[in-house]
C-alpha cells in the first residue's frame, strides 16, 4: 500500500523510492506551522518526500521554497513530486548533507521559515537498511547541528519550526537557548487524552517571549479524530 501514490486534496505524493513514507508527524507539521508573518522565503530541510514543502506551497504565497535532502533516491523522489504539482515553478530541492549546505549559503539571503521534521531515533538500534537509518536516526542530523545551523540561516524576524519527540524537548529548548533562539509556540502532541504525550512541536525565533504552550489530542478513539485535529489537517487530507 505504501509504495501507492499518497493522494491529498490539492497534490499526490509518490513515494517508492523514499525509505520513509509520509505519517502524522509531517503532515502535522506543516499545518500547524504558522504564516503569520508571510514568509516570502522557506527552507524544508530534509525533506523526504517533499510534504512539507508542497504543504506550505499550498497554504503560502512565498516565492521561493528551498527543499535539502542527502538520500539519492528521496532526492529524486521528491523533486518528482515538486514537478508534478502545481508550485513546481516555486519548488527547488538540493541534493546535499545539511553541514555543507550551510556553509555555502549561510552568507546568502536568509529565510524567512526554516522548517524540519527531523530524524528522531538515536537509540543503538539500526534496521539494517542504509537509508532507512538515514532518514531515521539522529545521528544522520543531530539536533545540534540542526538547530545551530537554522540559526545561522534564519532571517532576523524568521522562525524556525520543528517536530521531535516530547523526550526531547527540554534538550531541544536548551540548544535553541545558546544559538540566540527562543521558543515562541510549543504543542505537545499525545494519541489519545489518556496516553503520555508523544511529540512537541516548537516554533522558535530570536525573539525572547512567553511562549504559548498548547497540548493537542489526535484521537478520540482509533481512527476517530478529534475535532482540533480534524480542523488543523481539514485542507489536506480526503477523508477529514
Amino acid at each position: 500500500m505504501s509504495n501507492q501514490p499518497f493522494k491529498f486534496k490539492q497534490f499526490s505524493i509518490d513515494q517508492d523510492q523514499c525509505a520513509m513514507k509520509i505519517g502524522t508527524d509531517g503532515v502535522l507539521l506543516g499545518a500547524w506551522s504558522s504564516l503569520d508573518h508571510n514568509p516570502e522565503s522557506i527552507l524544508d530541510i530534509g525533506t523526504g518526500t517533499g510534504l512539507i514543502a508542497l504543504m506550505l506551497a499550498q497554504r503560502s504565497q512565498a516565492k521561493l521554497i528551498d527543499a535539502l535532502e542527502i538520500e539519492e533516491n528521496a532526492y529524486e523522489q521528491s523533486v518528482e513530486n515538486f514537478e508534478k504539482s502545481d508550485w513546481g515553478d516555486r519548488l527547488f530541492c538540493y541534493h546535499a548533507g545539511f553541514d555543507e549546505f550551510v556553509e555555502e549559503m549561510q552568507e546568502e539571503d536568509k529565510y524567512d521559515l526554516i522548517i524540519s521534521n527531523p530524524p528522531f531515533y538515536s537509540e543503538d538500534y539500526k534496521s539494517g537498511n542504509e537509508n532507512r537509518d538515514k532518514a531515521r536516526f539522529a545521528d544522520a542530523l543531530p539536533l545540534t547541528e540542526l538547530i545551530e545551523g537554522a540559526s545561522l540561516l534564519l532571517s532576523e524576524n524568521g522562525h524556525f519550526d520543528i517536530i521531535i519527540p516530547f523526550s526531547e524537548e527540554s534538550n531541544g529548548l536548551n540548544i535553541g537557548k545558546n544559538h540566540g533562539l527562543f521558543p515562541s509556540k510549543i504543542t505537545r502532541v499525545k494519541g489519545t487524552e489518556s496516553a503520555p504525550i508523544k511529540r512537541s512541536l516548537i516554533s522558535f525565533s530570536f525573539d525572547e517571549t512567553e511562549p504559548k504552550i498548547k497540548e493537542l489530542v489526535l484521537e478520540i478513539s482509533r481512527h476517530h479524530y478529534t475535532e482540533e485535529f480534524k480542523e488543523l489537517v481539514k485542507d489536506f487530507y480526503l477523508k477529514l
